[in-house]
């Protein structure tokens, strides 16, 4: 008899991406197939946020949105996005606000932006009471300076995608947040460093997440035509971690949605698809 699929939750995936429209409801059901019970839709500014939310609501229990201005749209968090922002963060089916951060690897807004966006988007949560769902590229010093000032009234947060070496790792499961690991930890030119770091983060701080449609596990066979990402191929990304962790998939799908849920107040999934 072939084993069940392990319960797994995708913690970051962009579902209200353009490449989704013309198969979003097939997405979610070979997510559901594979393992993936559940699943958080980043929101990432204003439109994708709305968007968040409104999949959230037509898949209740299964799916869950954030509500965030990540750092490339930082000069659009005017007072009266951060009004609306505001407004959408606090619907039930957000259960994060972000995705917010830091990103100095690509500078698509002005640094000083960005730290005021930041700073504004957890001072948002600690009214709301919600995580937060974090960005960082290329900005450490700045990110931790501004996160450390801000934490004794935060409720917690993950680092999404993380993909940065082990003195950041350290910092990071000081000040007590959760990590977020994609399919980065596939590629062997760019993530191998992972594979040598997973194994220091503590079970209840490990989350686990695609980043679709960006980020496909480069040793993913066969590869999509497309070569987008999505929530089925969580599993894929969850056995190379579970094997640098010298654990099974079953256990690293128990652990990693428990913190999944534990940080985000998530209810268990539906019992049917």
């Amino acid at each position: 008899m072939p084993c069940a699929p392990p319960d797994l939750i995708d913690i970051g995936i962009n579902l209200a991406h353009d490449s989704y429209d013309a198969d979003r409801d097939d997405v979610i059901a070979r997510a559901i197939h594979s393992g993936v019970t559940q699943m958080i839709v980043t929101g990432s500014c204003a439109p994708s946020t709305r968007k968040a939310i409104e999949l959230a609501r037509s898949h209740p229990q299964r799916l869950f949105a954030t509500a965030g201005v990540h750092p490339h749209h930082a000069t659009d968090l005017t007072d009266a996005l951060l009004t609306e922002l505001t407004d959408l963060a606090g619907a039930p089916e957000v259960i994060a606000v972000g995705e917010c951060g830091l990103d100095y690897f690509r500078d698509l807004a002005p640094r000083a932006a960005q730290q005021r966006a930041f700073h504004r988007q957890l001072e948002l949560a600690a009214r709301l009471h919600k995580p937060v769902f974090l960005h960082q590229r290329d900005a450490h010093a700045d990110f931790l300076a501004i996160l450390r000032e801000h934490w004794p009234t935060l409720c917690g947060g993950v680092a999404h995608c993380f993909t940065a070496g082990a003195e950041e790792l350290e910092r990071y499961l000081e000040l007590g947040l959760a990590i977020g690991i994609t399919g980065w930890i596939c590629d062997e030119r760019r993530g191998a460093h992972l594979l040598t770091l997973v194994p220091h983060i503590p079970a209840d701080r490990l989350l686990i997440e695609t980043d679709g449609p960006y980020l496909l596990p480069r040793d993913l066979t066969p590869k999509p035509a497309s070569r987008r990402n999505e929530p089925a191929y969580l599993p894929h990304i969850a056995r190379t971690i579970a094997a640098a962790r010298g654990e099974s998939i079953e256990s690293l799908g128990a652990s990693t949605s428990a913190a999944t849920r534990r940080l985000f107040h998530l209810p268990e999934p539906p019992e049917h698809g």
